[in-house]
């Protein structure tokens, strides 16, 4: 299976440049999965919830989710793309997953970072994982990576591969990253994004970049520069993720003991 992801710059507010840029970017790739970053279409830095509700769009019926159709019929490839998304009043930081058949389902961020808090509605969709004709895809969004518990259901779910769009402003997640792989024996696809956005007086987002693909043992297969644009794919042998044995004594999953975790 070749994964890959797309690193770029978009720009606040030109969706249809941004859906463009990626279309493009991407046209002449070949892969079977492609991660691209949170909020990739509209940028990230909103100024009030009139402005998050004008760039938010219905899914699966709105113009970001039907691009994301188009390409992966046209690319025969199953792509994970972070949007915002509108339901009635309701807006969510949410990632849609496409493939070759169409449009599969939509994921919406459970924990929310910083300013979202004032545009978006915590998600109320639980962590999903879809059994497509390439692997068994999980999906978390930016700060879900901060908590633990994010991955881990993931895993238990039967995740082979969990990708992750994101826009960093943290330094943490690039290290932090393989360890996830690690303890949860999965691959991961981190999708960040490069550039800035100052969009209020007092205050700008620098995005970190170094998007990266980790896998089961803790290796990192790429990490893309800080603020460079970055499409890369590398090739990954899900089979590695099926095996949670560390020994002949230990086996990851079935070694838990919940009774004793307190929430």
């Amino acid at each position: 299976m070749k994964v890959g992801f797309y690193q770029f710059n978009p720009l606040f507010g030109r969706k249809h440049v941004n859906l463009e840029k990626v279309t493009e970017a991407t046209r002449e790739a070949q892969m079977d999965l492609l991660v691209l970053p949170e909020l990739f279409a509209t940028g990230y830095q909103f100024t009030s919830k009139a402005e998050a509700l004008n760039l938010s769009e219905p899914v699966p019926e709105g113009e970001t989710t039907q691009a994301m159709v188009r390409l992966s019929r046209e690319q025969n490839i199953h792509i994970v793309a972070g949007l915002a998304e509108q339901d009635g009043e309701r807006l969510y930081n949410s990632a849609v997953i496409t493939g070759p058949n169409g449009f599969i389902g939509v994921y919406r961020k459970t924990h929310l970072f910083f300013e979202e808090k004032l545009w978006f509605e915590p998600g109320d969709s639980g962590f999903r994982v879809f059994d497509t004709s390439v692997g068994r895809i999980g999906i978390m969004i930016c700060f879900d990576w901060v908590f633990p518990e994010s991955m881990r259901t993931l895993t238990l779910m039967g995740a082979e591969i969990i990708c992750h769009p994101a826009n960093l402003v943290l330094p943490w997640c690039p290290s932090a990253m393989p360890i996830r792989s690690l303890e949860n024996r999965v691959f991961a696809v981190t999708a960040n994004r490069i550039g800035s956005e100052c969009r209020t007086a007092d205050q700008c987002l620098t995005f970190i970049g170094t998007s990266q693909i980790t896998a089961p043992d803790g290796s990192i297969l790429a990490r893309a520069p800080e603020q460079e644009e970055a499409l890369i794919t590398v090739d990954v042998d899900l089979a590695m993720a099926a095996n949670k044995r560390l020994n002949p004594y230990n086996h990851l999953l079935e070694d838990r003991r919940p009774e004793f975790y307190k929430c």
